[in-house]
């Protein structure tokens, strides 16, 4: 049996949904699908920061092949490399690179687990690959939604639900809270229109609003990675313990 909590906020976070327990953090628009985007076209792996000065202060002391990404009001700060538009991040590009990685929301909410027994990160393009490795783990469960400066994000709720909708296909599950079974039941209302639904969400307007649509559509790509993306350290840093692209 594996119960499965869904935390809407990093400021609901309790010591019970960290403590040997696995921790999955959604930021589905954008950071978390953009992390899983760099790792799946050869990144050697992301270092996340829950400032810009500090992503900019460890990249500018590291000597090997590197990026410099984020975003600020979802578009990229002045001197760096990229932003947090998940399409830009291209074998082309980051092949071979570690990121150093801010974001607003993200990857705030990821040092904010960095507590847990196993970390992981997921959106809506590697769902069922970090549910298959959550059953193979065999703990309980934490789905940790970013959230939208400081309010609960429709879209990873939505993504906390793919993941425990995937979890229910490949193991017995007790779901510990209502949110997580409304998580579950926002995900399989809006399967077939995912793009749709997320581009009216907080998160999407604000995407829409300085032109990045595109980065929606890459974000609804249901299950695009065959790929785990795992969080250790501290600072923490992400990297890929298996990654296929799906077909």
């Amino acid at each position: 049996m594996i119960r499965v909590d869904v935390v809407p906020l990093p400021t609901e976070l309790q010591p019970q949904h960290i403590a040997e327990r696995a921790v999955v953090v959604f930021d589905v628009l954008r950071a978390t699908t953009t992390i899983v985007s760099a790792l799946a076209a050869g990144a050697r792996e992301v270092r996340v920061f829950d400032s810009l000065e500090a992503a900019r202060n460890a990249a500018r002391c590291f000597d090997g092949p590197k990026l410099l990404c984020g975003e600020q009001r979802c578009l990229p700060p002045d001197g760096f490399d990229l932003g947090n538009s998940p399409g830009q991040f291209t074998a082309d590009r980051v092949g071979g690179r570690t990121i150093f990685l801010s974001t607003t929301n993200g990857t705030r909410a990821i040092v904010a687990a960095r507590g847990a027994a196993r970390l992981f990160v997921a959106g809506l393009v590697n769902a069922t690959a970090t549910a298959r490795a959550l059953v193979r783990e065999s703990p309980d469960v934490t789905l940790l939604c970013a959230g939208t400066n400081g309010q609960p994000a429709v879209e990873d709720l939505i993504g906390a639900g793919a993941v425990a909708s995937a979890l229910e296909q490949f193991g017995i599950v007790e779901h510990s809270s209502n949110t997580a079974r409304q998580a579950i039941r926002l995900f399989r209302d809006s399967r077939d229109r995912l793009a749709e639904v997320l581009r009216n969400t907080l998160g999407g307007q604000n995407i829409r609003s300085v032109g990045l649509d595109a980065d929606i559509d890459f974000a609804a790509r249901i299950d695009a990675f065959d790929l785990v993306a795992q969080v250790i350290g501290d600072p923490p840093l992400v990297r890929a313990i298996t990654k296929n692209p799906s077909d």
